[in-house]
């Protein structure tokens, strides 16, 4: 388990490298990220290499036993090879160049670009990779910010659609150019895509440019293996809203997933209180938090790096400035931690004196001076350390899991189902769904795995099943043929098929499938439609199967459904469908297919999860409702995070033997948590028992 910051002795106006290093391992950190903001540090004129400056930072973290995470600079172009080569710069829409002044104002693929970032990263990598501080490298930071037009990259995309398609001719028959009169007589009349409105062109843009931010890293990673020992790592930092970014293909070229969860604290870390989501490239709400964990598992289904998150405010100016109540950092750290967090990193160990991220609040304040997010960050690094050793091998469990579509999000970026508050299109649509039904999950107390649709694909049925029993779908609209099937042959095969609405209606190039909605889906799911409607008020609904809460409701949008052998499990008391089925279920084969035509609200959503996930790893848990309870399993045992999410105490009732630094419970014991308070128990695993090594939980 690794813990520490990202550092800038180069940005230094207070103290001392050595108090700060000392400083560090005062609050139990094993490493720090180097490197990767200073192109123009390490080269301050073309060709005139300064590389010695990091080696008192190196030699300082290794003789205190602190490890190195190093960056190489390329996100941040220095002022003189923008000066030198201004046909660098990204063009974020035709003939409209990035000023520069900001940074990823680059285009990635140019080759000049790539030239003298070739140079840079062999020189600091070739110098800095056999320093035995040095466990990982971290190739750029934060890919793919932009959507990048420059016209010889709209040469390449018409290259990739030749060689997508074959001809133009089947492009105009793909892409149904008769429409509008956009039938090309050849692909040199392929209009640029700012002022484009076909659908199909959109999500192969969407599609080709994370092919670039894919190549760049992997072109990277490739450059640092040169230099790096089979014992040092490389990855990047995802920042997983990106437009350019696919987390699961770009992780593909890298030995681990880094991730950047951000997220907003005080009340919106208080689980009895609704807090509105304001931004998607940090969350509010505990739910939130669990999610964007749950999300950089999904990347490699495997553990991840936390290499960047909050000590205090985040934003780049004043306007987010929710500094942690006392307690929050640890609950938040080890809920990261919980969902399979390998490493936590603050950005950034001291808030910075200049630039546009002045008040993005570090580990030390702008004094320098140690104070009580030091002593809080303190507090977390050294439980961290004694909870290492019991993480080895962790896997968290998961009672439910979520199939996540990058293609259904970029389509419903540029084609969104939904309206927003204003009657407008709600261009987070995908988001907004998924979230729902993740929300829905954490609201009834399952823990959840997110996997992306190519990864269910890539498992036989039968794996499908044992590794995930209970299967939601939020929305598959971009689908092929084969992966509808798919979802078709999980459920039969013993699994239980949750699907939302856009699933089956969509195919691999999201046009409008000619057959019966939900296609290919529907005959075994019992169930069709030939119409919807948007909903602009929630649609009560009811039930006499599935006890449901007050308030429960159908949000957004609504299928309207026709049974052809389902059992109806919801129906709506009123708007445009009052009287007809807004959930219906059936058996299929081995397992079960449930179809939820409407977006369900908070309640509908906790109570249809409750149902289809009767039985959850943590359901012998009697807990106050702040508190949660996480697990899961590493190579001495049975890991339970119980936290409370509250200002006020609360009670649990503990059913199994664990034990902590605090002693042993026995079964029956009770614990009080203190506000904002986590315990993390260890149920040792004996030589008799096997600890299971799937990421499913037994049933």
């Amino acid at each position: 388990m690794l813990f520490g910051a990202a550092f800038y002795d180069e940005y230094r106006r207070t103290g001392s490298l050595a108090q700060d290093l000392d400083l560090m391992v005062g609050a139990g950190f094993t490493v720090i990220r180097v490197g990767e903001s200073v192109w123009s540090t390490w080269e301050p004129s073309p060709g005139e290499f300064s590389l010695d400056w990091l080696a008192p930072v190196l030699d300082g973290a290794y003789e205190r036993g602190l490890s190195v995470v190093l960056g190489t600079p390329t996100y941040a172009v220095p002022a003189w090879l923008s000066t030198m080569h201004p046909e660098i710069a990204a063009d974020l829409a035709t003939g409209t160049p990035h000023p520069w002044g900001s940074r990823q104002e680059v285009d990635i693929t140019h080759p000049t670009f790539r030239w003298y970032a070739e140079r840079v990263v062999r020189e600091v990598v070739a110098r800095y990779a056999g320093h035995p501080a040095v466990i990982g490298f971290q190739v750029d930071n934060e890919p793919g910010l932009h959507l990048l037009h420059n016209e010889h990259l709209f040469e390449r995309f018409r290259d990739h659609l030749l060689a997508t398609y074959g001809d133009v001719e089947t492009l105009n028959e793909r892409w149904g150019l008769t429409y509008w009169s956009h039938r090309l007589r050849d692909l040199d009349e392929l209009w640029r895509p700012d002022g484009n409105h076909s659908p199909q062109y959109q999500l192969e843009w969407r599609r080709f440019q994370h092919l670039l931010v894919d190549e760049f890293i992997a072109w990277q990673a490739d450059i640092v293996r040169e230099y790096a020992g089979e014992d040092q790592f490389v990855t990047t930092c995802i920042s997983y809203e990106r437009p350019a970014v696919d987390d699961r293909s770009l992780t593909e070229a890298l030995d681990v997933t880094a991730g950047n969860p951000y997220y907003k604290m005080q009340d919106a870390l208080d689980i009895t209180r609704e807090v509105r989501r304001e931004e998607m490239w940090w969350s509010s709400g505990v739910w939130g938090l669990y999610e964007q964990a749950d999300r950089m598992w999904s990347s490699k289904q495997d553990r991840f790096l936390v290499t960047e998150t909050n000590a205090q405010s985040i934003g780049q100016s004043h306007w987010q400035n929710h500094i942690p109540y006392p307690g929050q950092i640890e609950l938040a750290g080890l809920a990261l931690v919980a969902r399979g967090a390998a490493m936590i990193e603050y950005w950034q160990w001291q808030t910075l004196h200049v630039g546009i991220e002045t008040y993005w609040g570090g580990v030390l304040p702008h004094s320098g001076r140690p104070g009580r997010i030091y002593r809080e960050v303190s507090r977390l690094g050294h439980r961290l350390r004694e909870l290492s050793p019991q993480l080895e091998g962790f896997v968290p469990d998961a009672d439910v899991t979520l199939v996540y579509s990058t293609d259904t999000k970029r389509s419903f970026d540029f084609y969104p189902p939904l309206a927003d508050a204003d009657g407008g299109p709600d261009r987070d649509s995908y988001l907004r769904i998924f979230d729902a039904f993740y929300r829905g999950a954490f609201e009834a107390g399952a823990q959840a795995r997110v996997l992306h649709v190519e990864q269910l694909t890539a498992l036989t049925p039968a794996d499908a099943v044992r590794q995930h029993p209970v299967l939601v779908v939020p929305s598959l609209y971009v689908a092929s043929d084969a992966q509808l099937d798919a979802l078709v042959a999980y459920a039969e095969a013993g699994g239980h098929l949750v699907v939302g609405i856009r699933t089956g209606y969509g195919d691999e190039l999201a046009r409008a499938r000619p057959e019966v909605a939900p296609a290919r889906i529907g005959p075994a799911a019992g169930v069709m439609y030939d119409e919807y409607t948007t909903l602009d008020s929630p649609a009560a609904v009811t039930s006499s199967t599935v006890p449901l809460g007050d308030g429960a409701a159908g949000d957004a949008w609504a299928d309207g459904l026709h049974v052809e052998g389902a059992e109806v499990l919801v129906c709506y008391t009123d708007g445009i469908y009052a009287g007809g089925p807004a959930v219906t279920t059936r058996e299929v084969g081995l397992g079960r297919m449930t179809y939820v035509g409407t977006v369900p609200n908070r309640t509908l959503a906790a109570d249809l999860l409750r149902w289809a996930v009767p039985r959850t790893a943590t359901a012998d848990w009697t807990r106050d409702p702040a508190v949660t309870v996480t697990s899961g399993r590493s190579t001495h045992g049975r890991l339970w995070f119980v936290s409370n999410w509250s200002r006020d105490e609360a009670e649990v009732l503990v059913p199994v033997g664990v034990g902590d630094g605090d002693g042993s419970l026995t079964p029956g014991s009770r614990i009080r948590l203190a506000p904002w308070s986590v315990r993390v128990l260890l149920a040792q695993a004996t030589p008799a028992q096997e600890v299971p090594r799937d990421h499913a939980v037994s049933r």
